[in-house]
């Protein structure tokens, strides 16, 4: 048994001979810590197997998901933002705009599209956080107006996927005033029978929540999302008051009422086609 016991203490493996995990191969879970390989967390729906934690995932994620063999249209592909009040920060708004294309590969926060999902037909609009926090700026409120359009005029329900900080700063009054346009088409959908399905992700907060995605015939949110208008903290100052635990939470805002109910991501698919069957 001489093979079984280590004569030198240390590791003397030559550095050319060591081998290395290429990047990407594992997944930590920011909630549990526990590692799970890509490839499984990728096939249960960017959640994970321990505890169940929703990773936050962009519009290709959700359209990969719920279009029938990813096959959909987008709508408005190439719209982007304008510098209607000229501003600047730390650098020219316009300038923000393509940096973040670059980086996103992205037009803007949010993009839409119709197709089938199990066979029923559906145009979506979802937001990416990515692009500049997920604000919502004169090209959300618009491509979310056009999207509305195109459910009205061909009679196909609209789901929203939300997720988002709030209003774009950098478009003031403009970005507030999405909040009206986009609710105002709403308005047309409700009279016209067309189910609004609104999905509450993490976060969906700001001129968001305060609009378009609690507007929902059902207002639906995936499990621990943040939901709220302001912070927790402004609130806590405003109030002066310790609030409670949870607070804001989809479990939270699910037992007051504000929402109809919660639904895994993995289930989303056929929980939304059923939804919609029963509707018609």
């Amino acid at each position: 048994m001489s093979w079984f016991i280590r004569k030198e203490k240390g590791i003397n493996t030559p550095t050319e001979m060591k081998r290395e995990a290429p990047d990407g191969l594992w997944y930590q879970c920011p909630s549990c810590k526990k590692i799970t390989a890509t490839r499984e967390h990728k096939l249960n729906a960017y959640t994970c197997p321990h505890c169940n934690y929703h990773e936050k995932v962009g519009s290709d994620v959700y359209f990969e998901l719920l279009f029938d063999q990813n096959k959909f249209t987008e709508l408005d592909a190439d719209l982007t933002s304008g510098d209607p009040l000229n501003f600047v920060d730390t650098k020219a708004y316009p300038d923000r705009i393509r940096a973040t294309q670059l980086k996103t590969g992205l037009k803007d926060a949010v993009r839409t599209g119709h197709g089938k999902m199990n066979d029923v037909k559906i145009v979506i609009a979802c937001m990416d956080f990515n692009f500049i926090g997920g604000s919502m700026g004169s090209v959300v409120g618009e491509k979310i107006a056009r999207a509305i359009n195109y459910s009205l005029k061909h009679k196909q329900p609209f789901l929203m996927i939300s997720k988002s900080g709030g209003a774009r700063m950098m478009e003031a009054g403009f970005s507030l005033m999405q909040m009206a346009k986009t609710s105002a088409r709403l308005a047309l959908l409700s009279e016209a029978g067309i189910p609004y399905i609104s999905l509450l992700t993490d976060p969906t907060t700001g001129g968001v929540t305060a609009s378009y995605a609690m507007l929902g015939d059902f207002n639906i949110s995936e499990p621990e999302a943040l939901i709220g208008f302001a912070g927790p903290r402004v609130i806590r100052e405003t109030i002066g008051k310790d609030l409670p635990k949870g607070f804001q939470s989809a479990e939270f805002v699910l037992e007051h009422g504000f929402l109809d109910f919660i639904v895994d991501r993995k289930d989303l698919k056929d929980k939304l086609s059923s939804l919609l069957t029963m509707l018609k």
